[in-house]
């Protein structure tokens, strides 16, 4: 029981470090100059703004690995939600919003 117990934390601590070695996560400066955190959720990227006009409100939630990353994005500020990508090159993050997947916005984030 014990043995299981210590594979099973140890399992769990794997798959966090997996998550914590993607370019993705960290903080990161918006085009706005507010700050969104991405960090692991369940089996995402949850991008949550932490300064502004809507700090606290979780404006993404984005699934991939090695710097490309595909999702949803929501304009907080007309409350809507968009398909999303994101692909970060160094120590910065190029996020996308798309309508039909023809009508695209993006802008360019700098990692903190």
């Amino acid at each position: 029981m014990i043995r299981n117990t210590i594979i099973t934390v140890a399992l769990l601590l794997s798959a966090g470090a997996a998550f914590a070695d993607e370019p993705i996560v960290g903080n990161w400066k918006t085009v706005a100059g507010d700050t969104a955190a991405i960090t692991p959720c369940a089996d995402s990227y949850c991008v949550t703004l932490k300064t502004g006009k809507y700090a606290g409100r979780q404006i993404g939630k984005m699934q991939g690995k090695g710097g490309a990353y595909t999702g949803e994005i929501t304009d907080p500020a007309a409350d809507k939600t968009y398909a999303g990508s994101g692909t970060t090159s160094g120590s910065t993050l190029k996020m996308q919003g798309c309508v039909l997947k023809v009508f695209c916005k993006s802008q360019t984030w700098t990692k903190l």
